[in-house]
């Protein structure tokens, strides 16, 4: 018996957003690509490249090494709300992309942002909500807060 391999949606707000650096490289495989919000702060980092510090009581899981698990994760969130966060954040405007092979998909980008579950990260990928077209849903984003330090917050 074969275990059901679910799509993931990672939401980008950076190099791999359509126009963007990274785009075709790491993103070609996009079934879908729309845009999105999701809440946070983000910061232009000294390093030349931003990061978005996600609010902690919005992240919902975090990222392993098994991409086909952390698709099945993603999918097991029916339903979630898009509440404002308590504190000073932000709506960070970003895209949707879906793709359909999380085992070949990911680990590239992955690796791109320097996420290593079972070492130091540049960032770690987490679950939060994100807000598509009027509709709450669950994606993986890249949360850089640890990177916050080093750089001003965008306004």
């Amino acid at each position: 018996m074969t275990a059901t391999v679910y799509p993931i949606r990672l939401f980008v707000y950076g190099a791999l957003k359509r126009g963007q650096a990274n785009h075709a490289r790491y993103c070609a495989n996009a079934t879908d690509i729309v845009p999105a919000v999701t809440w946070g702060r983000i910061y232009a980092l000294d390093l030349g490249f931003p990061a978005l510090e996600v609010p902690p009581e919005m992240i919902l899981a975090r990222g392993t090494d098994d991409p086909v698990a952390d698709a099945a994760t993603q999918a097991s969130w029916p339903g979630v709300g898009f509440d404002r966060p308590e504190g000073d954040w932000d709506l960070v405007e970003g895209e949707l992309m879906t793709f359909v092979d999380p085992l070949s998909d990911l680990p590239p980008i992955d690796r791109l942002e320097g996420f290593r579950p079972a070492g130091h990260c540049l960032y770690q990928r987490v679950l939060a909500p994100s807000l598509c077209a009027g509709r709450a849903m669950v994606a993986w984003v890249y949360d850089g807060t640890i990177l916050r330090v080093r750089g001003p917050r965008v306004a």
